[in-house]
């Protein structure tokens, strides 16, 4: 492993973005984005993402100096059209809506389409969270999904996110994909050399396999529960969910009309959908961050079946990587990480990562 200060890795990030034509301000954005994953201990959503954004910058498949604008708005919704802008700078500029009207009326619910790939689906929950306010996201990806008893993948990752606000300083934080993992989980095995656990992804005849590349080559996730036997159909039913609030409601490319999914710019723009709704707990009953607080505390202490290994509520795991990292100052990094950022750095001329390793 290779140790980066969180400056430097996000210095190196918005260099990248800067060096193929991307505004400041954009490129902040999204490197704020990817070091937020890897702060919180999903490298997989991090700077492992950092090259395909470049690559479809620079093949014209996303064009980050464009402005997204409201197409459609009343009093609690909004329809956006993010033109094709990054990932980072829709979802900034949706969720702020989504805020100012659940701020409002109680609640707002903003979808977006023509946009990218957003990165961590709890970034933008937590944005309305801090405010006060439930916040929920939710995104269509490239087809990646195999539905239940299928073959061949009709569905994305399509990961939902809910965070809410509790006294005590307490959050209740939950940021999951709807397959059995996030496809970057898989590449992050590859960068690895290391194998998948069972249930993670199909090969091309349709049965589980624990090869990575195969699993990647393939494209086929497992929806969330795995195979039929494991309830993998209510994965599959929660995939095509978020496509509905994403998607399909906004109009922008859904399930399989989706471009394949791509590191090397190709298909041309992605046209993603998303989902962003606010919800403000005190138009309902009084109290609501104290319950919050309390449940979660409650679980935590809840005997573990095993000793070592305490129950944890919905986003500890998070906190507990942040906390490691701030008190560090530095992400860490595997080797095949560092090796291809250096590559990346040669081909688009800007200062290499200073790294340390272990």
């Amino acid at each position: 492993m290779g140790k980066v200060a969180t400056a430097e890795a996000m210095r190196f990030m918005v260099d990248c973005l800067k060096s193929v034509g991307t505004a400041v301000k954009a490129a902040e954005q999204q490197a704020e984005l990817l070091i937020q994953a890897d702060r919180l201990g999903h490298p997989s959503h991090g700077m492992n993402r950092l090259e395909m954004y470049v690559n479809d910058i620079i093949s014209g498949a996303c064009q980050p100096n464009n402005e997204p604008k409201i197409l459609k708005e009343n009093a609690s919704t909004a329809w956006v059209d993010a033109n094709n802008v990054l990932g980072a700078t829709a979802s900034h500029f949706a969720m702020d809506i989504a805020i100012k009207k659940a701020q409002e009326t109680g609640v707002g619910w903003v979808t977006v389409k023509g946009s990218n790939h957003n990165g961590i689906a709890g970034f933008w929950a937590k944005k309305a969270a801090d405010k006060g306010l439930i916040g929920m996201a939710f995104t269509n990806t490239s087809p990646l999904l195999a539905p239940t008893r299928s073959k061949k993948a009709a569905l994305g990752t399509n990961p939902l996110s809910v965070v809410a606000p509790a006294s005590k300083g307490e959050s209740f934080y939950l940021d999951m994909a709807t397959t059995a993992v996030a496809v970057g989980k898989i590449e992050m095995q590859c960068r690895k050399g290391e194998p998948l656990p069972l249930g993670w992804a199909q090969g091309p005849d349709g049965k589980i396999t624990q090869d990575a590349e195969l699993a990647f080559k393939t494209s086929c996730l497992m929806p969330l529960g795995g195979g039929e036997n494991t309830s993998g159909y209510k994965g599959f039913g929660l995939s095509a969910v978020v496509d509905i609030f994403s998607g399909i409601l906004s109009g922008s490319n859904y399930g399989h009309h989706i471009r394949s999914w791509s590191h090397t710019g190709s298909g041309g723009p992605a046209n993603l959908g998303h989902c962003f709704v606010a919800v403000n707990p005190g138009s309902f009953a009084p109290g609501f961050e104290d319950r919050m607080a309390e449940s979660i505390q409650h679980w935590r202490q809840l005997e573990p079946t095993d000793p070592n290994l305490p129950v944890m509520a919905p986003g500890d795991k998070e906190k507990e990587a942040a906390k490691e990292t701030d008190a560090n100052g530095t992400v860490s990094y595997v080797k095949q990480q560092i090796e291809s950022s250096a590559e990346l750095a040669k081909r688009l001329k800007v200062k290499p990562m200073v790294v340390k390793f272990n």
